[in-house]
């Protein structure tokens, strides 16, 4: 594992050469696991910062955790905050010594407060928020192999789902399902699951309920795990009872929406692939797809990386300027939702790969009926 972050210092010391930046302070959770395998600090509290310079690396935190770091962030030098050094302290300490004249800190995570409580004494601030966050963006083949070992599970859970999906259960008790059986497979949630009946499927981000299904109901299943510290991604739409020519031509609609945006990458050279393509193209060729059928704009972007967090670059929006890249992951993910209505959302996530896009989520997309 060491290695490996060391790989990944040795690019963000590139980066910062490129930007002509002298160190970097890395606050966010995602990012301290990224640089270093480390995953015991609180999301919640802030409990530790990297420093990165240009020839070292340095973790602060307190006594709590002194032990651990000092057992698994080997690669990293220990600066443990007291009543006698805090933080401020010993970042001026650093600064001082390494003649740090132009600081990158990322901005997006720091509170106001943090901001002008660490660097009252200090103004040659940049804001770099995604200056890892763009290393983060292509994986190496250790990663992808990591995000596959989730959607392995994803693809059982669902499997497993389509037996629980009975008259009379509610939204809660099948996410709780999901929880569990992720949970006992080995595996954890990488955001709470999100279980949405009938009409409430209209609504993309619902937050699942007490509603109990009922016959002839729209199921929208959407649901991720983490293993390993990498996440999956994915959604389903299936059906309870008998559903209507309505329901079949919006599912179809999206499905081929899909399968367009995917056909648009499959059409390239390898050359192509590995130039890049732009992100908002691939979401330009869904979305208006699905507005020629006569249905409003998807709500939301037809996709986004995944990886540490479930929500990476590239972003594929009308708005992106990303430009898609072999070792990317990332989500496509077509929707249509009628208000009052109901629904439907197809997801999946894909890989650039061996100069070809490949669909690393496996569960059936056929129109179900249960």
């Amino acid at each position: 594992m060491t290695t490996t972050m060391n790989a990944r210092l040795l690019k963000l010391r590139t980066l910062l050469k490129i930007k002509k930046l002298d160190a970097v302070l890395v606050s966010s959770i995602p990012n301290i696991i990224y640089l270093t395998g480390f995953t015991g600090f609180s999301k919640d509290e802030r409990e530790a910062f990297l420093l990165i310079t240009k020839t070292k690396q340095y973790i602060i935190t307190d006594g709590r955790y002194s032990e651990a770091v000092l057992e698994k962030i080997t690669h990293f030098n220990l600066l443990e905050v007291s009543s006698q050094n805090s933080i401020k302290n010993l970042l001026g300490k650093i600064i001082q010594k390494h003649k740090i004249k132009k600081l990158a800190i990322e901005e997006k995570n720091l509170t106001l407060y943090e901001n002008k409580t660490l660097f009252d004494h200090y103004n040659n601030i940049h804001h770099c928020s995604d200056i890892i966050n763009s290393l983060r963006a292509v994986k190496g083949s250790n990663e992808i192999k990591l995000i596959e070992n989730a959607c392995r599970l994803g693809d059982k859970t669902f499997d497993y789902l389509l037996k629980e999906i009975k008259l009379g259960v509610s939204e809660k008790e099948l996410a709780l399902k999901i929880e569990f059986f992720i949970r006992k497979m080995g595996g954890d949630i990488s955001f709470p699951p999100i279980v949405a009946f009938g009409s409430n499927s209209s609504v993309p981000h619902h937050v699942s309920g007490n509603q109990k299904l009922k016959k002839r109901s729209i199921v929208l299943l959407d649901f991720g795990v983490r293993i390993n510290n990498y996440c999956s991604d994915m959604t389903r739409t299936v059906f309870f009872g008998s559903s209507t020519d309505e329901l079949k031509r919006m599912y179809s609609t999206v499905l081929e929406a899909q399968n367009l945006a995917i056909q648009q990458f499959n059409n390239l050279t390898m050359e192509q692939l590995g130039r890049g393509i732009k992100a908002y193209k691939i979401d330009e060729t869904a979305r208006d797809y699905i507005i020629s059928k006569g249905y409003p704009t998807i709500p939301h972007s037809l996709g986004h990386g995944i990886g540490v967090e479930v929500h990476e670059l590239p972003r594929l929006s009308p708005r992106s300027t990303d430009i898609i890249k072999p070792g990317m992951v990332f989500s496509i993910e077509p929707g249509i939702y009628v208000p009052g209505f109901g629904g439907i959302r197809i997801e999946d996530l894909v890989v650039i790969q061996n100069d070809k896009l490949k669909i690393i989520t496996h569960s059936p997309k056929t129109f179900i009926e249960l």
